[in-house]
């Protein structure tokens, strides 16, 4: 069988079971054992394969994915987040737009540790836009910053999807945690730039309204209090994992305890709490395992009928710059992120594109972090980008699909410009040290 045909074999049946309501684990883990019955000799081959998947997931580069998840977790469903947001929510006073500095600022914190965007997106919709909508702000004031936040959220570590994408492209976890640190507060800054610059051009789109005034002692001991503590956390992990301190595993379990410690510290730990918290980091856990296992699988397929050899001859016979074929993987993947979610796009995608970018001489750290960005960016290209329809359903009654790929537009065109920077200064993303 020609390399081509071994390929639309196994993407074929892949797209086939999604395309009948199979979950994406499910129809992976199907077409996984469709292929080694054909390609690997029958019975004897589905078992080595199912052997050697069961060896991926019991990595030790995968345990920082369910701790990063439950101090998520953690964090929601104790109401330390909510601390948060409100801290900041009041400490910027009248400050024009304080709400959506606020949805960029806390929701990136929430975001990071729950390794959901759509749940973030659904989280924060619901939360703040009616809140702002009822302070009388324009919808791309409200609507364009939650969109925002997943982009920070997908590279500033602790991000359990990049622990994921690390795990599955086999590269060093904590060194592509560490690379996202200074492109994400670049994004950072851009987004608060265009907030800043949206006020400025129509002050009638975010208004300010009293608020009760607070001394200076007041707003020190609220940061010392309900802002300090959350970030630090977040901050000490980093700080760890750059000195070499802590591998991202260890950065992981002391992260999970650090939240443990503060919901203990503000009596906010109930049984509930902690049920409702291991429950939901369990459960996509469990998905990001299955995940692991269908990639894993897959990648070995894919080698073995020589559909990764020939599809990486074939690519590279067309004598492109590297470039050029880093934007042709970039524009698939904002093509394929109007109709899959993030891991499943990156179970498909990472057994072909990595080992074609490390053909093309690209550094796979620097390369994991622009796919990421671009996982990301594509959830929220119109016109059917995943999350914006997410945002449809949580969105006040009288919200269009207009006024959502509106204000999903500016924050889109700060992740490019954050992408084009790291093409041309790559070090941005090398430059800090790792252990």
């Amino acid at each position: 069988m020609e390399w081509f045909e071994a390929l639309a074999l196994l993407l074929g049946s892949i797209m086939v079971l999604m395309a009948v309501g199979m979950p994406v684990a499910l129809a992976f883990l199907a077409a996984n054992i469709i292929g080694a019955w054909i390609f690997m000799g029958g019975e004897r081959g589905v078992t080595q394969l199912l052997n050697n998947g069961l060896g991926s997931i019991t990595s030790f580069a995968l345990v920082p994915i369910p701790l990063f998840l439950l101090m998520g977790e953690i964090f929601f469903h104790t109401g330390l987040g909510g601390r948060m947001f409100n801290a900041i929510d009041r400490l910027l006073g009248k400050l024009p737009g304080r709400l959506s500095y606020v949805t960029v600022l806390g929701g990136t914190g929430f975001s990071t540790l729950s390794g959901s965007s759509m749940g973030s997106t659904a989280l924060l919709g619901s939360l703040m836009v009616p809140e702002m909508i009822a302070r009388g702000y324009k919808k791309h004031m409200s609507i364009g910053p939650i969109l925002g936040t997943g982009g920070l959220a997908i590279i500033i570590p602790p991000s359990a999807l990049a622990v994921l994408l690390a795990t599955l492209a086999q590269i060093d976890v904590g060194a592509l945690l560490i690379a996202g640190i200074i492109p994400g507060l670049v994004l950072a800054c851009f987004y608060i730039g265009t907030i800043w610059l949206q006020t400025k051009l129509d002050p009638s789109a975010a208004p300010a309204y009293e608020v009760s005034p607070m001394s200076i002692g007041s707003k020190l001991w609220l940061v010392l209090r309900d802002v300090v503590p959350m970030i630090g956390v977040m901050v000490l992990i980093v700080i760890g994992m750059i000195n070499g301190f802590m591998t991202p595993s260890e950065a992981a379990a002391f992260g999970a305890l650090g939240v443990v410690i503060l919901a203990v510290v503000f009596r906010c730990l109930t049984i509930e709490a902690i049920r409702k918290s291991i429950v939901g980091a369990m459960k996509v856990t469990l998905m990001a395992y299955l995940i692991v296992f269908g990639s894993a699988t897959f990648s070995q397929l894919l080698a073995f009928s020589g559909a990764s050899r020939g599809l990486i001859t074939w690519a590279t016979a067309f004598d492109l710059a590297p470039i050029a074929m880093l934007l042709v993987m970039f524009a698939v993947l904002l093509v394929l992120g109007m109709f899959m979610e993030q891991i499943s796009m990156m179970l498909l995608t990472v057994p072909i594109f990595f080992p074609l970018a490390i053909s093309l001489g690209f550094d796979p750290v620097w390369f994991g972090l622009i796919m990421l960005l671009a996982l990301e960016i594509s959830f929220t290209t119109p016109p059917f980008g995943l999350l914006l329809f997410v945002m449809k359903g949580v969105a006040p009654a009288d919200t269009t699909m207009r006024d959502i790929y509106m204000s999903a537009i500016p924050f889109i065109l700060c992740s490019l410009c954050v992408v084009a920077l790291l093409i041309l200064f790559p070090q941005l993303a090398l430059w800090l040290p790792y252990g």
